[in-house]
């Protein structure tokens, strides 16, 4: 089946740039959300959020009439859908989203379709959303037929996984360069997936089926996981030692088998700080280190938090300045950062102190910062006269506007933004997490 139409339901951070993708290799693109604004802002061609030549993609994919956005789903030969898939309150994956857009697609299905779950999921996802579109379309079943797993009966619709693998912030380039791996329900929902991402994939497309694909994505993050938790761990330990851990990694990392990541104040995000409960919550007596993992990264803006607390003990009306809010160094995404935790508890242990939180890339601050004694100012001002000095992220812009400071004795440089070693993975200064 040529797919000359594509609905992507979801226009964040792995939606937009896909359709946006899409669209640029002149596919028509129909892209969904329930947000109004959202929907107002793409169809004017704008970007809502930050993300390295998205802007031009999305600009050029409007002007020449191969996107448009509404909020509800239409007839198209493939779908896309693209929804977040959070924790619940038991860290158990919350796939209500996954839900509500694929019941929504639905009713325009005709049969004959490719349906591609390209939100992160646990394993059974991918099957859950041909179970929900058979329970809203019961006339596109195939026959009484079973799938070759022996799970839902057979569609007259093709649906597969295929994870997302980007780094915010190179998204549009790594949608191209990546690999990308591609699980079917079927054999023939997996090579209508592979056809689909050909369309701007230079990488291989790499066949597997749904459950190994839904495993894939899970397995690569709780990887990135652990390995910051060991970072992590070792920022403990060099603290309680009393040695610089950057020089510890720098040296470590001269043996040809070792390769230790940065330590940062925690992991956020919407990837590396979620994915690797999908597993525990999987298999959760088989996942003690990846449990463990995740509790060493949950636990970091605590430590942190005590470090800058020590540095100001002696202070009263302490003035701080915390730089950085976002979860990863030169984006805008504020989802699960560490640094908004840190300086949230660094404001209620001492209601006293002035914190004044500088981030080029946040324009106000969030809700849980909405606090009497934080500000956000420009970096020069908050830096300006401070007590305390707290680097939660490795933003760009900081390098020079620390290499100016004159008293460094109250400065926490959590993210290691002063050091540029080779040998330090993401030397440029962007942390690990």
């Amino acid at each position: 089946m040529a797919i000359n139409t594509v609905c992507v339901v979801g226009l964040g951070y792995i939606g937009l740039p896909t359709a946006a993708m899409l669209a640029s290799k002149d596919v028509k693109v129909i892209g969904v959300d329930v947000d109004p604004a959202t929907v107002d802002a793409v169809n004017c061609g704008v970007v809502p959020f930050v993300e390295p030549d998205l802007a031009t993609y999305v600009a050029g994919a409007v002007r020449h009439g191969t996107l448009r956005a509404t909020r509800y789903p239409e007839p198209a030969d493939a779908y896309v859908v693209a929804v977040p898939t959070p924790l619940g309150d038991r860290r158990e994956p919350d796939l209500s989203a996954v839900e509500k857009a694929v019941r929504a697609l639905a009713p325009v299905l005709r049969g004959g379709e490719l349906v591609v779950l390209e939100s992160t999921a646990p394993p059974g996802c991918t099957q859950r959303v041909a179970d929900w579109i058979v329970e809203e379309r019961p006339d596109l079943v195939a026959g009484p037929h079973r799938d070759e797993h022996g799970g839902a009966p057979l569609l007259r619709v093709h649906v597969a996984h295929c994870p997302e693998r980007v780094l915010p912030g190179r998204v549009m380039i790594e949608l191209v360069t990546n690999d990308r791996v591609v699980g079917g329900l079927t054999p023939e929902a997996s090579r209508q997936a592979r056809e689909l991402y050909a369309v701007f994939c230079q990488g291989e497309i790499l066949l597997t089926d749904a459950r190994t694909a839904e495993l894939t994505k899970l397995v690569e993050n709780s990887y990135r996981d652990v390995n910051i938790a060991f970072a992590n761990e070792l920022s403990l330990v060099a603290d309680r030692i009393g040695v610089d851990v950057w020089e510890l990694i720098r040296l470590a990392n001269h043996h040809p088998r070792v390769d230790i990541l940065r330590p940062g104040p925690g992991v956020g995000g919407h990837c590396i700080a979620v994915d690797p409960w999908f597993l525990v919550d999987a298999a959760p007596d088989e996942t003690p280190l990846i449990r463990a993992a995740r509790e060493v990264n949950d636990a970091k803006p605590e430590h942190v938090a005590q470090q800058v607390l020590k540095a100001v003990e002696d202070v009263e009306r302490p003035r701080i300045a915390a730089l950085g809010l976002t979860f990863k160094a030169n984006v805008d995404d504020l989802r699960g950062s560490p640094a908004v935790e840190v300086v949230r508890r660094l404001a209620q242990a001492r209601p006293d102190a002035r914190i004044a939180v500088s981030d080029p890339f946040v324009r106000s601050l969030p809700e849980e910062l909405a606090l009497p004694n934080v500000r956000l100012v420009s970096t020069a001002s908050a830096l300006r006269a401070s007590d305390s000095q707290v680097v939660l992220v490795g933003h760009a812009a900081f390098g020079p506007a620390l290499s100016g400071l004159v008293d460094v004795s109250g400065l926490v440089d959590v993210c290691g933004i002063l050091w540029s070693d080779p040998r330090l993975p993401g030397g440029d200064g962007e942390p690990s997490c």
